[in-house]
């Protein structure tokens, strides 16, 4: 049988393949330190899973409108217009399984053979899959260690073509942990204004982990682009849901009805109890959610500590989400080749930072969503191996 060609252009995200190996060595008995997996290890707040017993038990066992149910989405738009006075409207709003959803649906209407979509190098890998799956032509926006690991805007606006039909952002970002100052984001908008036929996706789904001070800055505060302007976000990362698998999306008007249908041709609906659930984590007690940041805060400064600390790694501060991407280019070892030693020698998870794009090369990320104790043990793993295992010629 032959497939459409396009699958084989499918990559991965190798995170879940890392995990799956993890998963292997446990079964046989060893202890594996995950750093590697983007998933808070926090349990989901109990008002929240209190909602969906609540919702079962309520007979909300069915099917709901394909964009999601009314309430959820007031409370997604509620939710946008208290943090960032956007004026989101909830007709705009799609309740999604998954933030992938968003990018694949986006991806996915944008590109085709005789397109090209930029997006971000390091960058989250599911980006270049699917642009590489529809045709497209990814054009790598470079995420540079020397610019605090933020995009550049004039770089980003010199690589728009005439054939460019989509632009992806990500702040704060995934793998680095790159927050792009205001000052960049607005001449990034300004800029983009002068491509009125180019369509902008913004992954913000790491909005509320930022730090140091700094503020999100979410691209639904640019009036100007908004009418072809899609954002991604969800519930996993910021209220540790990540098995619920919900996202949620804002969509132009011009393309609602594009989108909404796509999700009854493909996965009807998001389960009820879970969008139920969704409901408690905008509108119940924020306090569980303030506490995994300060964690991941107090985390942070000290990961970043350790690594500089190792033998041939240096790493920079990141600004926001749960990341560290140490530069490993003085101790000799290709990145994929050290994460998997890593791995199989000394038990410690990792992600080589080739796995994230083109320009990952000499990077490792270093996911610190897991306790800190955990994460300093991995780090002296590292250590020993650092000093004891000679690079490979």
């Amino acid at each position: 049988m032959q497939v459409f060609e396009g699958f084989n252009r499918i990559g991965e995200e190798n995170a879940f393949a890392v995990l799956a190996r993890a998963a292997e060595l446990e079964a046989n008995g060893r202890r594996i330190i995950n750093l590697g997996i983007g998933q808070p290890d926090f349990a989901t707040p109990d008002n929240i899973t209190e909602a969906a017993v609540k919702a079962i038990k309520d007979g909300h066992h069915g099917y709901t409108p394909a964009q999601g149910i009314a309430p959820l989405r007031e409370a997604v738009a509620n939710h946008l217009n208290q943090r960032y006075q956007a004026n989101v409207d909830a007709a705009n709003v799609i309740i999604l399984p998954g933030g992938k959803v968003t990018m694949f649906s986006a991806i996915l209407m944008f590109g085709q053979p005789g397109k090209s979509i930029l997006y971000p190098d390091p960058g989250f890998p599911i980006y270049r899959s699917m642009i590489e799956y529809t045709g497209a032509e990814p054009i790598p926006i470079p995420i540079r260690e020397s610019n605090g690991f933020a995009f550049n805007a004039d770089e980003a606006l010199g690589l728009i073509r005439d054939d460019t039909s989509l632009v992806i952002i990500n702040s704060p970002a995934n793998p680095c942990g790159g927050v792009t100052p205001k000052e960049e984001i607005d001449k990034l908008v300004a800029g983009l204004v002068n491509f009125p036929d180019v369509a902008i996706m913004s992954d913000e789904i790491y909005d509320h982990m930022v730090y140091d001070g700094q503020s999100h800055v979410s691209l639904l505060s640019y009036p100007e682009i908004r009418e072809r302007l899609i954002l991604l976000n969800g519930w996993s990362k910021t209220w540790a849901m990540t098995g619920w698998r919900l996202g949620y999306s804002i969509w132009p008007t011009p393309l609602y009805d594009n989108i909404r249908k796509l999700a009854v041709n493909c996965w009807s609906c998001v389960n009820a109890p879970s969008q139920y659930a969704a409901l408690e984590a905008l509108t119940g007690p924020q306090d569980a959610v303030a506490e995994m940041i300060n964690q991941f805060d107090q985390r942070r400064v000290k990961v970043v500590d350790a690594l500089n600390n190792l033998p041939g790694v240096s790493c920079i501060q990141p600004g926001g989400a749960f990341y560290t991407f140490p530069n490993i280019k003085d101790t000799g070892w290709p990145a994929k080749q050290l994460a998997s030693a890593l791995l199989e020698e000394q038990g410690v998870a990792l992600i080589g930072g080739p796995d994230f794009g083109i320009l990952g090369e000499g990077y490792i990320r270093v996911s610190y969503a897991n306790s800190i104790d955990n994460i300093l043990e991995a780090i002296d793993l590292m250590q020993v191996f650092l000093e004891t295992q000679t690079p490979p010629a």
